[in-house]
C-alpha cells in the first residue's frame, strides 16, 4: 500500500437524520473549561461512553463555540457499538462523501440492513444535509480495492478499523476511499474534529429503502 496523501472532496456531503438536534452544548460555549461545566449540567456526562470518549480527545481538538459544532462533536462521541468502517466504538470519527447521491447511498444501505433486522417490509427517515470543509490531506486509498481487499470488506469492519484507527493514532488527519456502496462515489473519514470546518446545513431529504429491493428513494423536502 502506497503511502499517498490526497485532500478531501471539497465541499464533502454528510446526512444525518433529522430527530438529532442541530443546536447544542458545543455551539454555545466559549471555553473547554465551560464545556465541561455544561455537559454536567445538561447530564452528557452520566452517559459513561461519552464521558470517557470526549477525555479521549485532546482538549486542543475540541470544537466549540461554533455553528454546528455540535454536530461535528456527536459523530465522535456517540458511536454504533460495533463502530464503522474505519474507526472502532472507542471514539467515532466525520464520515463525508463528494456529492449527496453517494451520501444517499452510503445511509440508504444502513437504513436497509435496519429494514431487515427489523423484519419490516420497507423504512423511510428524513435527514438534513450538511457540506463542509475537510482540512489536511488524506490518506488515499482508492483504486485499491483488489490489492487491499479487506480494507473495502462489505461485512465485515475488522481489518478497516485497525487500519483507520492506526493511521489515527499516528496523528493522521483521516482516509479518503471508494465508496463501497455507489460505483465511482468517494468517501471520506475525518478523524480530528479541528479539520471539520465550514459547516452549512443546506437541505431536507426523505430516504426510503425496501427490505428486498436495491433501491433508494431519494426526494428532498420543501419548507
Amino acid at each position: 500500500m502506497t503511502d499517498a496523501l490526497a485532500a478531501a472532496p471539497q465541499p464533502a456531503h454528510r446526512l444525518i437524520p433529522s430527530q438529532f438536534p442541530p443546536i447544542g452544548l458545543f455551539d454555545t460555549v466559549a471555553t473547554a473549561a465551560d464545556l465541561d461545566a455544561v455537559m454536567d449540567l445538561v447530564g452528557w456526562t452520566n452517559d459513561r461512553l461519552v464521558a470517557e470518549r470526549i477525555h479521549r480527545l485532546p482538549q486542543s481538538e475540541w470544537v466549540f463555540g461554533v455553528p454546528n459544532a455540535s454536530i461535528v462533536m456527536a459523530a465522535f462521541l456517540h458511536v454504533a457499538p460495533g463502530g464503522m468502517r474505519f474507526n472502532g466504538p472507542d471514539l467515532g470519527a466525520w464520515y463525508a462523501a463528494d456529492h449527496l447521491r453517494t451520501a444517499a447511498a452510503e445511509v440508504g444501505h444502513h437504513l436497509r440492513r435496519e429494514t431487515v433486522a427489523r423484519g419490516i417490509p420497507a423504512m423511510r427517515r428524513t435527514y438534513r444535509a450538511f457540506s463542509a470543509t475537510l482540512r489536511g490531506r488524506y490518506r488515499d486509498i482508492r483504486g485499491q480495492q483488489a490489492a487491499h481487499a479487506p480494507l473495502y470488506a462489505s461485512d465485515s469492519y475488522t481489518a478497516s478499523q485497525a487500519f483507520g484507527e492506526e493511521l489515527r493514532a499516528a496523528g493522521g488527519a483521516g482516509i479518503v476511499y471508494d465508496s463501497v456502496r455507489l460505483r465511482g462515489g468517494v468517501n471520506v473519514v475525518a478523524h480530528r474534529p479541528r479539520n471539520v470546518t465550514a459547516i452549512v446545513q443546506t437541505d431536507h431529504y426523505e430516504i426510503t429503502v425496501s427490505a428486498t429491493a436495491r433501491t433508494i428513494d431519494v426526494r428532498k423536502l420543501t419548507a
